[in-house]
């Protein structure tokens, strides 16, 4: 096919596609999958060979976000029965982090609802990056904590920040559509305060949230313009009790196709599969490694994801391996520069992450998911017990609330 040709070559280029060769690539048939998914795979190993980086999510504080993101279940007036608590001190925080550090996690994102963090809240988080780099030497921490004022950024970095996380989430043009509270600028200033303040740069999308193909192109393209090190596609996870708990337009083949968009557009960015990847692109996971070179291990905010172990297994059998904590993640042209950070761009920090935005989330950006049986979740069976459902039936079943990990007496999943 000429445009995967082309695109391919582009991709090793680091040459940015037109807006529609990235919409051809969306509009591909369920015949072509394997051939797009072959052609941006040469476009990932080109940069990225066949490591996968993994993160973990520490859910510092949940629930009671005075933000109206309709796609959070975290927001203000959800209704799902999320877990909800304050502030985790940053002992247990660090003992939650080092579950998925064990877990071969190299990367922990600390994430809080909220519109944004109080000069106290950045004291806190401080506290807790300096607990958590005390106990692991070499590991990367992201904080994820909505929009920063002033100087704050600044603040995380001295305080041992690699990375700042915070998602645009959807194009400009639908963002009012999604959230009121704040706006689609006020988002993009926070990246930019971030990476002014010399942290690695981590913003991504939500796909799946009724968006057009061409509200999806806008935001990528919007991305590649921001130059995040880490891009994060979450798939909307419909959690009951949020506005969007009937919104289920994703198929496996749409996610792989939305996955490699991305992956042409920001060829040598790490393109991280977030929140949502058990929910949607299901069996069909371990194809998805071909395209995004990082994915989150374990749980996310407030829902449960695939079983650790069950994430190495599929990264093992399918030809992948895990990346070492002493290997740099991002190409050495974009890691050219960085005074002892792993592996982001000019003034940055450290390469990867993200979810975000003003604290709320959607399961999303930074975190994973679990709570397995047969490589599903939410307390699977025995594989083959029961007939699966119609590719195109919502998977409620495959939903499940977080009840363990961070801000409860059991021990995480990772």
């Amino acid at each position: 096919m000429d445009l995967l040709n082309t695109l391919v070559d582009k991709g090793l280029r680091r040459e940015l596609p037109t807006r529609e060769e990235a919409l051809a690539v969306l509009a591909t048939s369920d015949d072509d999958l394997l051939d797009v998914v072959a052609a941006a795979g040469k476009v990932r190993r080109r940069w990225f060979g066949r490591r996968v980086k993994l993160n973990y999510l520490v859910n510092l504080k949940s629930g009671l976000c005075p933000e109206d993101c309709s796609y959070c279940s975290q927001r203000l007036g959800s209704k799902a029965e999320i877990l909800k608590y304050t502030w985790l001190k940053p002992d247990q925080a660090s003992q939650a982090a080092a579950a998925g550090l064990a877990g071969g996690a190299k990367r922990v994102c600390l994430v809080a609802s909220g519109r944004g963090p109080t000069d106290r809240d950045v004291d806190r988080v401080s506290e807790t990056i300096k607990a958590i780099k005390d106990q692991n030497e070499g590991v990367e921490v992201c904080a994820c904590l909505g929009l920063l004022s002033d100087g704050q950024a600044e603040r995380l970095r001295e305080a041992g920040a690699d990375a700042y996380n915070h998602n645009l989430n959807t194009s400009e043009a639908t963002y009012g559509d999604i959230t009121t509270t704040h706006t689609y600028a006020d988002r993009v200033d926070t990246v930019h305060k971030a990476h002014a303040a010399g942290l690695s740069a981590c913003s991504g999308l939500i796909a799946g949230m009724g968006e057009t193909d061409e509200d999806l192109v806008d935001v990528v393209f919007s991305l590649r313009e921001l130059d995040p090190d880490s891009v994060p596609v979450n798939f909307l996870i419909p959690m009951e009790g949020t506005p969007l708990a009937k919104e289920w337009h994703l198929t496996p083949q749409r996610c792989l196709r939305i996955l490699a968009m991305v992956r042409f557009v920001c060829p040598d960015v790490e393109v991280r599969i977030a929140g949502g990847r058990e929910v949607h692109l299901r069996t069909l996971q371990p194809l998805a490694l071909n395209l995004a070179n990082s994915i989150f291990l374990g749980d996310y905010l407030t829902s449960e994801g695939q079983a650790g172990t069950a994430d190495l297994e599929m990264i093992a059998d399918a030809g992948f391996e895990v990346e070492g904590s002493d290997q740099v993640t991002l190409p050495e042209h974009r890691a050219a520069g960085v005074e002892g950070g792993c592996g982001s761009h000019e003034s940055a920090g450290c390469g990867s992450n993200a979810t975000a935005g003003c604290g709320s989330h959607a399961e999303a950006g930074c975190g994973s998911h679990a709570e397995a049986g047969c490589g599903s979740h939410a307390g699977g069976d025995v594989c083959g017990t029961e007939s699966a459902p119609a590719t195109n039936e919502p998977r409620t079943d495959l939903v499940a609330v977080r009840r363990r990990g961070a801000g409860t007496d059991l021990a995480p999943n990772a």
